[in-house]
């Protein structure tokens, strides 16, 4: 897997991308009531990230879609926080920095919509992924923030965007 790149998403990576979600939520069990797997645009991410300071990008391997991650605006939320939404990435694209630079892709188009602060909602059993957050500077907070509909993610994340 050394031939991968980041790239926005296109139209046409939104059957792969929706996929690739529901796959991740098979191999890891994870709940699918209360989560992004219910997201009513699961299927329609370009258009669910083609607005005002919202992005959405893929990792893409010899034509093919292994991750993704986007931020967006945090609902119902002051206009200074943006969410890290929906990070997924296949089996073999984990533990090899991948997830680093997407997330470093990331939080760098949250600072340049000029939001301060970015919220992440996470499942408590997916260890790596929270490690990768602490690493670059999440921080566990003890309650939810804003309206994401997911009931069933119990771990909630707050980075400083400015540090």
């Amino acid at each position: 897997m050394d031939n991968w790149i980041i790239r926005k998403i296109q139209k046409e990576d939104n059957q792969s991308v929706a996929q690739l979600i529901r796959d991740v939520f098979d191999e890891l069990n994870i709940p699918k009531v209360g989560t992004a797997y219910e997201d009513p645009y699961l299927d329609l991410m370009f258009e669910e990230y083609n607005k005002p300071r919202s992005v959405y990008y893929v990792v893409e391997s010899d034509g093919r879609i292994v991750g993704c991650a986007g931020v967006a605006p945090l609902a119902n939320e002051a206009a200074i926080y943006c969410e890290l939404q929906k990070m997924y990435f296949l089996p073999e694209t984990r533990g090899k920095g991948i997830g680093s630079q997407m997330m470093e892709q990331c939080l760098q188009s949250a600072r340049e919509f000029g939001f301060e602060k970015c919220y992440l909602e996470t499942m408590p059993f997916m260890l790596d992924a929270q490690k990768l957050y602490k690493k670059v500077g999440f921080e566990n907070i003890c309650s939810p923030m804003g309206s994401t509909g997911h009931t069933s993610c119990p771990v909630w994340m707050l980075k400083d965007l400015a540090l």
